[in-house]
């Protein structure tokens, strides 16, 4: 298939050096390099936790709750308190 790519000056001219200096057209060059981008950039897929590690027993502190992030931070002491 056929179509229309716009790359700055210095783009194409790299493109096309990289692609004479290792045997291949420009086409293939571009193949190769958008299968690569496809295969290794996989922006949309977050990453997966098994689990967070636990230390210690038991849950938050009494009190707590941990979908209230403000209130969580405010029961936690300072350094030096105890």
């Amino acid at each position: 298939m056929r179509t229309t790519v716009r790359l700055p000056p210095d783009l194409l001219a790299a493109a096309k050096r990289h692609a004479a200096d290792t045997g291949r057209t420009l086409t293939a060059l571009l193949e190769d390099s958008l299968r690569l981008a496809l295969t290794t950039e996989r922006v949309d897929a977050a990453p997966v936790l098994d689990s967070l590690p636990t230390y210690g027993t038991g849950g938050p502190w009494p009190g707590v709750d941990l979908d209230r992030g403000a209130a969580a931070a405010a029961a936690v002491p300072s350094e030096g308190e105890g």
